[in-house]
């Protein structure tokens, strides 16, 4: 009876989309998204309640996540790549936490970008630690750089806009270098109250090798009206020349640091988590003895924390607060863009981008302090089992924002001696002061709003589609948005 009971619910389904298909196409006079929006509602209302009586399958074992990478960019060329997560779930006495797991990803793109990650995390072979390791190495031959201190540095949206719109050269690789990054850490987290409350520890090594692009490489299969001409500076070359980025950190360097922090967490689960709270502040330390090119000193403190409005993984409101800041007056350039993280998570550029302010340009902010939000509503519509896998589809709306608060010096560092003569000193010296007056005296907020579907297998491996656009009245200053595929969740 219940295979009968199943087989007409899903008719009785298949007929209301049928109807509301048959009513769509007359509804000619209303926006495709108005429709689309329509149609989710119905279908979530009309199976979410059905779904939520369902048993979740535990899982035991391995279980295994791909997903491939397709994307074009007109300074990279095509990606063409791949991820994949391996879940250990054991006996799935710890189910919707894996006892183990692996990340893999390569990605290669057709002028010469290349992206290579590797990460494990264990929770159980060390009694009460937990070990996590990543090891990234990134070849970015068009890596985003848009300068210091946010709105204070300039970004000539319209010159931008020209080169795409076919009125001029392509403008983009005015704010792009050329960079390759290797990354290795090992974090220890370990029990001090109940499991909630954790000491961390860890080793970050890392390696910058920096320059200008690769023009030729750059230019590559671009029409003769879209290459970049060699009389163009790049932002990165103008600030080398007026010495806002100084001669010792230009090329890059070593960056050798041990992290500590303590750690509170009651989330209920990991993947997607929808009530609880996780909280960590860090210790960056990164002297001279340690190996490190530049020394320098940073802290960061960050609060996430999950409401339930709808149990059962419905509705759920979330936010993350974060403030990061360096100790003293400064640090080398090249580490601003990384968020501090510690744990399963490991370093990725900010401010701007899916990790950090969606919609947001890669890097657009960097500072010595800045401070960050991260606000969002996510609605699981749907829950089911097929083919013994747990599924949810879930929407979410956002909102994400920086800026800013404490400035890396953007002063003129070159005197007279530097140059070959008293012309070239003041010609440098003129366009510096050129685009200094054309940004703002002091950073403002950074606001994008935005929304994204996700599918989640398992409570663990999830699929992103996102879009989040920049909004304000600076917001050319930061782009014209961003569309995402990726995984997980945010925060």
């Amino acid at each position: 009876m219940s295979g009968i009971s199943s087989a007409r619910s899903c008719a009785r389904s298949m007929l209301k989309l049928e109807i509301l298909f048959l009513i769509s196409k007359n509804l000619t006079d209303m926006k495709l998204k108005h429709i689309a929006i329509l149609l989710l509602a119905v279908v979530a209302f009309a199976l979410t309640a059905q779904a939520q009586e369902k048993k979740e399958i535990v899982k035991t074992g391995y279980n295994f996540g791909p997903l491939p990478a397709v994307a074009f960019d007109a300074d990279k060329g095509f990606q063409l790549g791949a991820l994949l997560n391996i879940y250990d779930f054991g006996d799935g006495s710890t189910y919707p936490n894996p006892r183990q797991q692996w990340y893999f990803e390569a990605s290669f793109f057709t002028k010469g970008s290349q992206l290579y990650t590797i990460s494990y995390d264990n929770k159980f072979s060390i009694p009460g630690t937990r070990f996590s390791t990543t090891l990234t190495v990134a070849n970015d031959k068009a890596m985003d750089f848009y300068g210091f201190n946010g709105y204070e540095s300039y970004y000539d949206f319209d010159k931008v806009q020209a080169g795409k719109d076919g009125e001029s050269y392509l403008y983009t690789p005015k704010y792009r270098i050329n960079r390759l990054a290797a990354l290795f850490k090992g974090d220890f987290i370990g029990n001090i109250w109940q499991n909630k409350f954790f000491w961390e520890a860890g080793y970050h090594l890392s390696y910058f090798d920096i320059g200008a692009i690769n023009r030729s490489k750059i230019n590559k299969n671009k029409e003769e009206s879209e290459i970049f001409p060699d009389s163009e500076p790049t932002l990165y070359e103008q600030y080398r020349e007026w010495g806002i980025i100084s001669d010792e950190e230009a090329d890059g360097g070593w960056n050798s640091t041990v992290r500590l922090g303590l750690l509170y967490d009651t989330r209920d689960k990991e993947g997607a988590p929808s009530r609880g709270l996780w909280a960590e502040a860090h210790m960056t330390l990164a002297p001279k003895w340690l190996g490190t090119s530049s020394p320098y000193y940073k802290y960061s403190a960050t609060l996430r924390h999950y409401v339930p409005l709808v149990s059962r993984d419905v509705l759920t409101f979330a936010y993350r607060l974060n403030y990061q800041g360096a100790i003293g007056k400064s640090a080398p350039y090249y580490v601003l863009p990384y968020i501090t993280t510690m744990g399963q998570s490991y370093d990725r550029d900010g401010m701007g981008g899916f990790r950090t302010i969606r919609g947001l340009m890669r890097d657009r902010v960097q500072g010595l302090d800045m401070a960050s939000y991260n606000v969002e509503l996510r609605w699981r519509f749907v829950s089911f089992a097929l083919w013994n896998q747990n599924i949810a589809l879930g929407l979410n709306l956002f909102s994400d924002g920086t800026m800013v608060t404490k400035d890396y010096d953007m002063s003129f560092q070159r005197t007279l001696a530097d140059y070959a003569s008293a012309e070239d000193y003041a010609r440098s010296k003129s366009a510096y002061d050129e685009y200094i007056s054309r940004g703002e005296s002091a950073d403002a907020p950074h606001i994008t709003v935005g929304a994204g579907f996700r599918f989640i297998m398992n409570q663990n491996f999830i699929v992103c589609l996102e879009y989040g656009k920049p909004v304000g009245k600076l917001r050319k200053q930061d782009g014209n948005g961003a569309f995402y595929i990726n995984t997980g969740y945010l925060f």
